[in-house]
């Protein structure tokens, strides 16, 4: 499905998130605030789920993850809703990326560039390593914790006031120091990181150029805020000493004058329209792409501002023209089988998706949004259908609310109202609703046969005890 928010996915507990590689000041005023200065859980942020961006990513990234000696597949790359120019890792191989780094970035190179700044992270197991040094860090604070109480309580029984206070200073030093040491760790690990991806890049014959112009511009939005930063409470390099490093480094590789393809500058171009003229309001999408502008990416976030204002009159035929000038584009015929479906006609959407389908026949997502609107379209003789692409799916897509919700309507719609209640209750145990999961999945162990798949599937269900935080 186009641009969907995510839809709930189980929280990440494993790990915090590592700092992304955009350059904040943090003036920390303890230990504790030094571990929490990380961003918050993606579970939290607007994740947001779309076939052709991912796509895109993917390509940028895969290249970049092999040369690392990373298993593609095993690396999750999530997009979140927001502005702000950002990146970062978290929970192990997980990479996220902010829209406002895709619109934002003039070239694919300045995208890759954050993506192997952020591989460096993964491949040089920095959460891990991170973890490990915070434990030390808290350690060094608690010991100077005690040390400064004996100091205060020696202090107060000799009557020296003297020597409580030098007891106070000593819990406040070490608290300061183990600040210090853990900031002064991360800032290596972000140079570390930074190393890592201009080899990464001459590995896979691209330049760093884009990576120092994306750098350089967040380092010119930096400078009044970090003007009078001390440098050793940053928990990266300073932004301009950051930039002049990554220069010369960059500048020895024999790709650094290497430019992206005409071809990936237009998916590039397109990918930021469609961001656009989904995450902007209308009026604002039609002012960056006035009726003037007759580009492809300016008619694509017009017509994408047109469904949105359910127009769908203009939006087909937005859509039409698109499709006979690239009628091999799978998510065209997607935009136009969304639009038809959510437009009330969705019988009409059946054809478009299925094209989309036979163009992209590995999209997960794509093949849930044409068997809902089989599904939907209440033609029984599409049911069998409508559950082949959702096994399809579920290869790429195990863990979508959407996907289990539409198993559901199928199976009952077989009369196979075991499975069905199965499909409910994975639904819900996705959601977090474990009260109503558990529910289907007794119901749906009643109706299974036991030692089947299936029923140990809903049994999984029925013995889940959540962790304790």
């Amino acid at each position: 499905m186009i641009l969907s928010l995510a839809e709930a996915r189980p929280p990440i507990q494993a790990a915090r998130p590592h700092r992304g590689f955009a350059l904040r000041g943090v003036v920390a005023t303890g230990l504790a605030l030094s571990v929490a200065m990380m961003p918050t859980s993606a579970s939290a942020a607007g994740l947001i789920r779309d076939a052709e961006i991912e796509g895109l990513l993917r390509d940028y990234a895969n290249p970049i993850f092999r040369v690392a000696g990373l298993n593609p597949g095993s690396v999750e790359v999530n997009i979140i809703g927001a502005r702000s120019i950002n990146a970062y890792v978290s929970g192990g191989q997980r990479v996220f990326i902010h829209t406002g780094l895709i619109t934002e970035a003039e070239t694919p190179n300045q995208v890759i560039g954050v993506l192997a700044h952020e591989t460096g992270h993964i491949a040089g197991a920095h959460l891990a390593r991170m973890r490990g040094q915070i434990d030390r860090a808290q350690t060094a604070s608690i010991v100077a914790m005690l040390l400064g109480a004996a100091a205060v309580a020696g202090g107060a029984a000799a009557g020296a006031r003297n020597v409580g206070a030098a007891g106070q200073g000593i819990v406040l030093g070490g608290q300061s120091l183990a600040q210090r040491t853990l900031l002064s760790y991360q800032r290596a690990q972000e140079a570390a990181a930074d190393q890592a991806a201009l080899s990464y890049l001459t590995a896979t014959k691209q330049s760093g150029q884009g990576m120092i112009d994306l750098f350089d511009k967040l380092a010119n939005q930096a400078v009044v805020s970090l003007r009078y930063a001390d440098p050793y409470v940053l928990s990266h390099p300073m932004p301009r000493d950051r930039v002049r490093l990554l220069e010369t480094m960059a500048a020895k590789s024999k790709y650094f004058g290497q430019t992206d393809s005409p071809a990936l500058l237009r998916r590039h171009r397109m990918a930021q329209a469609k961001l656009h003229g989904f995450l902007e309001a209308p009026s604002t999408v039609y002012r960056r792409y006035p009726k003037s502008d007759t580009s492809l990416p300016a008619r694509y976030a017009r017509a994408i501002a047109a469904y949105r204002q359910a127009d769908t009159r203009q939006a087909l035929s937005s859509m039409e023209q698109m499709i006979r000038e690239q009628p091999d584009n799978p998510y065209f015929w997607e935009l136009k089988g969304q639009t038809l479906f959510e437009g009330g006609m969705v019988r009409e959407a059946v054809a478009p998706l299925r094209k989309a389908v036979a163009l992209a026949p590995n999209s997960g997502l794509i093949r849930i949004l044409l068997a809902q609107a089989q599904l939907a379209s209440e033609n029984a003789g599409l049911t069998n259908d409508a559950l082949e692409n959702l096994r399809m799916a579920a290869r790429t897509e195990p863990r979508s609310v959407t996907l289990h919700q539409q198993f559901a309507i199928a199976y009952a719609r077989k009369g196979d109202l075991g499975r069905a209640d199965l499909s409910s209750a994975e639904a819900a145990f996705i959601k977090g609703d474990l009260d109503l999961a558990k529910q289907r999945a007794k119901r749906a162990m009643a109706q299974l046969r036991k030692g089947t798949p299936a029923w140990i599937k809903a049994n999984d269900i029925v013995e889940f005890k959540p962790p304790k935080s």
